[in-house]
């Protein structure tokens, strides 16, 4: 990618898509849990609130166009402290394990909690694991690989 804006997109759609094709696939078709809509409403909900469930399409829609802003926000604030923070420079896989640790705080004990004000506590277990992993390997390992790919031209 030889543009800034252009790296940065690349890298939140990438794992914008990872991250939406792998939670379907492991909570929807895998463990059953919940379904594609369903997913895609609880994103859509942290704006419209219940309204998201209504059984409108449009709401499965806008999950979607929510869940790419928020991944394209975190590739964005990668690529800007990249330049200043040693650490990320040196390893692609251990810097983008924690940004990917750091995506799941951010997400779980930050936004989620503000949005959602009432939440489930949380105990380390195989779920709160999962959600880890899902986010290190989806989104903190590919925006890392991505942007280093940029800042190395």
């Amino acid at each position: 990618m030889k543009s800034k804006v252009g790296t940065v997109l690349l890298s939140g759609l990438i794992a914008g898509i990872l991250d939406i094709i792998i939670s379907i696939l492991i909570y929807a078709v895998i463990l059953q849990n919940t379904t594609a809509t369903k997913i895609l409403q609880s994103i859509a909900s942290g704006i419209f609130k219940q309204d998201a469930y209504s059984g409108d399409p449009k709401m499965t829609f806008y999950g979607l166009v929510f869940h790419f802003i928020i991944a394209i926000s975190f590739a964005l604030f990668y690529f800007i402290i990249y330049p200043y923070i040693p650490f990320i420079k040196n390893n692609v896989i251990i810097s983008g394990i924690v940004y990917g640790i750091f995506v799941w705080i951010i997400m779980n004990l930050v936004v989620l909690p503000i949005v959602f004000p009432i939440l489930p506590a949380k105990s380390l277990d195989f779920p709160l694991l999962l959600s880890i992993l899902i986010l290190i390997f989806c989104i903190g390992i590919p925006i890392a690989y991505i942007t280093k790919k940029y800042y190395n031209k």
